[in-house]
């Protein structure tokens, strides 16, 4: 008998600790969410930082593409990583604008994006795509050429 007043006094006294929410509210902490597309004003100052990074990749001028860069790019580009992109972009066509909005990442933060194609691809889904992240000032972030 003492063993089932014990196990009744457990089952009451987890059911007495219980809690049921009635209600619950939900605040966005949050920053504020970005548009997903950029603005023609900032899409055309964010292009024509990259033409002229791509003009000092090409003619190897190491201080233009530095100007261009971020400080947390500075810290890890090498010049590894310049003949690496020099091999992957083909500088001989013509890129154009294939989509601009905004890149989440790891830490929740965003930053503008384009993605550009070359221009003598006309499928639907261009099968190279060079994407750059710049940060609100237009300093480039990141270039990254893909191919599928």
């Amino acid at each position: 008998m003492k063993k089932i007043v014990i196990v009744f006094a457990v089952f009451c006294i987890q059911l007495g600790f219980a809690q049921k929410v009635t209600s619950l509210k939900i605040e966005n902490t949050g920053q504020k969410e970005k548009l997903i597309e950029l603005s023609k004003n900032q899409i055309t100052s964010y292009n024509n930082n990259f033409l002229k990074f791509l003009a000092g990749l090409k003619s190897s001028d190491r201080k233009v593409t530095d100007a261009l860069l971020s400080a947390k790019a500075k810290e890890i580009v090498t010049d590894k990583v310049y003949k690496k992109l020099s091999e992957d972009i083909h500088f001989n066509k013509t890129l154009e604008i294939f989509k601009s909005g905004y890149k989440p990442m790891i830490d929740g933060s965003s930053y503008p994006m384009i993605q550009y194609k070359y221009s003598d691809d006309k499928s639907q889904v261009p099968t190279e795509l060079v994407t750059v992240v710049f940060e609100e000032s237009g300093k480039i972030l990141g270039v990254k050429p893909f191919k599928k």
